[in-house]
């Protein structure tokens, strides 16, 4: 009898585990669910609606604004989104017009608001930019006028404020310590469709070359993002902000898995300089900088990905002054190593004026260190240091126009980007483009900066030929390039 116990024992036990098993796995996944709507309640009474109103001008009455606005959508999506008919509101002038977009903002909390009766709202410049009424709404269906207390187009970063009470607010987390693979969660109204919640991993960070603003350091995500997420949070498991969603890279119009946010370390900076003095002050080098490409590193001698190039310094720039030289290689700021232009560009830009900095470099290969006293970037400077872009669909690499540079090559400053590396082997290589060649229409348009070039020239990545008006000397003249 105790034989039989004691098989039906060990039957039932080998047929209980893995029942067990099972429903740890639904357990497992059911308390995941109830994070993500722990932090929807948490965060969503913070998240409001944008709306946007705003003067447009038509050359015919029968086309329109999409809802979302087609500036904000060819931002992102390109043309494929078209016109449609809208007659003008009584009253308005033939060809002008009233557009409505739309878009996301967070309440947040900053280190004056104790000593204000503002609520201050985060967004992205885009969304109000143009802006001739602002209206935000809460998730508890309360609605306020709203005003623009600053705005940053190089970061992409908008502060707007109402005067409400009872708001709640939220907090930055360190984005600096947000690591790939973390649950992310975004929060905001696609499509206008009000506090819609998506979830996802952080896909990388530290992305610098996407070619959407002027200073970029993006968190990558695979949370879906559509046209009216921008301006909402991107937020961690704690419920607190890691960055502010910005654009989708999109063949579709909608989410195709990569989005991009506006990471919280870059945000608070630039808020609070905003609320403060309603513009952001940015720090100044006086260089033009480029990647050390494996063939650059070959030929100075030192380890590919050590380091950023000086290809030139502005005369009686800080730069200048604190004795860096043309060829110098950057390694360390700060005692933190660079490596990658963008991020660099972005670490000076956060320096504050009249600072002291310390820059390691190699010279000859031996390594230096100089102090510098940053400088103020003004807008006459247009950032010296200008990002450079890389297309490798025709195999160059092209600088923004600085107004030394536009000097140097005898073209207008903002008209045209000039060329700073070629492939070897290239279509632009055999088409006898050669660095010091300025491009100065794509398609015949003007491009008046790096990332206007890149993006034109993927806009003719479908048809996989692009027509360049070049100038080399006091020679302009017309290429075709196919790939």
């Amino acid at each position: 009898m105790k034989k039989y116990l004691s098989l039906l024992l060990v039957l039932f036990i080998s047929i209980a585990l893995p029942v067990q098993a099972d429903d740890g796995g639904v357990e497992s996944l059911r308390q995941t669910g109830k994070a993500f709507a722990s932090v929807s309640r948490k965060v969503s009474p913070a998240v409001v609606f944008i709306q946007v109103e705003s003067k447009v001008s038509s050359p015919a009455m029968s086309s329109f604004s999409s809802p979302f606005g087609d500036d904000f959508l060819k931002r992102f999506f390109g043309d494929q989104f078209p016109n449609i008919p809208q007659a003008p509101r009584s009253g308005e002038p033939q060809g002008e017009q009233r557009a409505i977009a739309q878009g996301s903002g967070f309440v947040f909390s900053e280190k004056s608001r104790l000593f204000s009766s503002k609520t201050y709202i985060l967004t992205n410049n885009h969304v109000v930019e143009n802006a001739d009424k602002i209206r935000v709404q809460f998730q508890d269906g309360r609605e306020f006028d709203a005003k623009v207390t600053g705005r940053d187009p190089k970061s992409d970063v908008a502060v707007i404020e109402v005067k409400a009470e009872g708001v709640p607010e939220l907090s930055f987390a360190d984005s600096s310590k947000l690591e790939v693979g973390e649950w992310v969660i975004a929060i905001g109204n696609p499509f206008g469709l009000s506090h819609t919640l998506t979830v996802g991993v952080v896909s990388a960070k530290g992305r610098t070359s996407v070619g959407i603003n002027d200073y970029e350091d993006f968190i990558q995500t695979d949370a879906a993002i559509n046209p009216g997420n921008s301006g909402g949070p991107l937020v961690n498991l704690d419920g607190e902000v890691v960055g502010m969603n910005t654009a989708i890279l999109s063949r579709s119009g909608g989410s195709m898995g990569v989005g991009f946010a506006i990471p919280s370390n870059l945000i608070k900076v630039i808020a609070n300089q905003l609320i403060e003095k309603g513009e952001v002050t940015r720090g100044y080098l006086g260089v033009v900088i480029q990647q050390l490409t494996p063939e650059l590193a070959a030929s100075f001698d030192i380890k590919s990905g050590s380091g950023i190039l000086v290809a030139q310094v502005s005369d009686d720039s800080p730069a200048a002054k604190a004795g860096l030289k043309q060829g110098d290689v950057i390694v360390a700021y700060q005692d933190e190593a660079v490596n990658d232009v963008g991020r660099f560009r972005n670490r000076v830009a956060l320096t504050a004026p009249d600072s002291k900095a310390k820059l390691t470099i190699l010279r000859h290969g031996k390594r230096q260190t100089l102090t510098v006293t940053i400088g103020k970037l003004s807008k006459e400077k247009l950032a010296a240091q200008g990002a450079s872009q890389s297309t490798d669909e025709i195999g160059l690499t092209v600088q923004t126009l600085t107004p030394q540079l536009a000097k140097q090559f005898d073209v207008k400053a903002g008209e045209g980007v000039v060329v700073t590396q070629v492939q070897s082997g290239s279509i632009a290589a055999l088409a006898g483009i050669t660095p010091g060649t300025v491009i100065v229409q794509v398609n015949h348009k003007t491009v008046s900066s790096a990332g206007e070039f890149k993006r034109a020239v993927k806009e003719s990545s479908d048809e996989k030929s692009v027509l360049l008006l070049i100038r080399k000397g006091a020679m302009q003249n017309y290429i075709v390039l196919r790939w």
